[in-house]
């Protein structure tokens, strides 16, 4: 009887930045399954490595008690990527304009701009385990 291939994958972080090398091995993985091209795999790549980076520095504020979970489904059509902190999340409707004049040479307040601009659907949440930011990319 043929062996049906993983399509759930979790890969569970410590608050340390370091922890983030750990991305993207975790992602070429998952692409075993997805075949998605250079292009797609680099999107990819880019917004989880900004989400899960977040997630330590911003979400967990580096607190070596908790952790950042990155979860990725392959779906029949869908890649989803779900990176959860244990932080009490942000208003991702309120944040600067990354494009305006006065941010330009910001060195931070980028990361949503891309995840919004390289993902299909991108959702922020937050309940009373933390955050989650919730990311799909289109297979194919």
């Amino acid at each position: 009887m043929p062996q049906t291939p993983q399509r759930h994958f979790v890969l569970l972080l410590k608050s340390q930045p370091q922890q983030v090398a750990k991305v993207e091995p975790f992602l070429r993985r998952i692409n075993r399954l997805a075949r998605l091209n250079k292009e797609q795999f680099n999107k990819l790549l880019v917004v989880t490595t900004e989400a899960v980076n977040n997630g330590i520095l911003h979400g967990n504020k580096q607190d070596p008690e908790k952790h950042v979970t990155l979860t990725c489904d392959v779906e029949n059509e869908n890649l989803i990527i779900c990176i959860h902190d244990e932080g009490t999340g942000f208003d991702a409707e309120n944040l600067p304009d990354p494009l305006a004049q006065e941010n330009l040479f910001r060195e931070h307040g980028r990361g949503v701009f891309l995840m919004r601009s390289m993902m299909d659907s991108v959702t922020f949440e937050r309940n009373d385990e933390g955050a989650n930011v919730v990311m799909t990319l289109r297979l194919g």
